[in-house]
């Protein structure tokens, strides 16, 4: 894989900064491709453009404004309050159809760069039981998508079977520990860094953190 091209599904938060790190770390080449779709914090749009320009790599940014009106959820709409699914119900932040559009989407752009590799930072394992974040819904859209052009596109998840602790610990292997954590935006209130603390996002990003320090802490000793 190291001589070959590859695009990272990015949005600027903790999970697919690790990935764009992971990437650069396992490719040739990497390009990163984030999507607009009027999301809650047009921030997030500046964050990822940040980050993109500060590691040196090529940005796309698609309009998929769309999205937003099919799909009405916490992150798409100001007036849906932010809230844990209860019940076995989706949390309110859920957006249906959103990976599966934006790895299309990816898809087709790495169709057009000649890039074979897709890189998501989806999870299984800390999921809040999204559908589209599954290793089953990953894989069969991978089959499809290269059915659909005809092509061998590889998507990797790199995070599928981590928990957030452990996704620190990955960031800290790849050398960009405080990178992530100084400069990614995972709040749902639009909080960079450690974010509102308040948030389901800032709850389990911050746990994670903490448990993976405490844990490196005693393997320092």
């Amino acid at each position: 894989m190291k001589n070959e091209k590859a695009v990272v599904v990015f949005s600027g938060g903790q999970d697919s900064t690790t990935c764009l790190f992971w990437a650069k770390e396992h490719f040739k080449e990497v390009e990163a491709v984030t999507f607009n779709y009027n999301q809650r914090h047009s921030l997030e749009i500046e964050c990822a453009t940040n980050i993109a320009r500060e590691l040196g790599v090529k940005h796309h940014i698609l309009d998929m404004s769309l999205l937003n009106q099919l799909a009405p959820s916490a992150l798409t709409r100001t007036d849906i309050a932010v809230s844990e699914g209860e019940n076995g119900d989706l949390p309110s932040t859920f957006v249906p159809g959103r990976n599966l559009i934006f790895l299309s989407f990816a898809g087709i752009l790495a169709h057009q760069i000649g890039a074979k590799h897709i890189i998501t930072g989806v999870c299984e394992t800390d999921f809040s039981g999204y559908p589209d974040c599954r290793d089953a819904f990953v894989k069969a859209l991978n089959v499809t998508l290269n059915l659909s052009m005809d092509k061998p596109f590889v998507i990797h998840t790199p995070l599928m079977w981590l928990d957030k602790a452990q996704t620190w610990g990955l960031a800290d292997e790849l050398g960009a520990l405080d990178f992530v954590r100084q400069k990614t935006l995972t709040c749902y209130n639009g909080v960079i860094a450690d974010g509102c603390g308040e948030c389901p996002a800032c709850k389990l990003r911050n746990q994670g953190l903490e448990k993976y320090l405490t844990t490196r802490e005693k393997v320092d000793k």
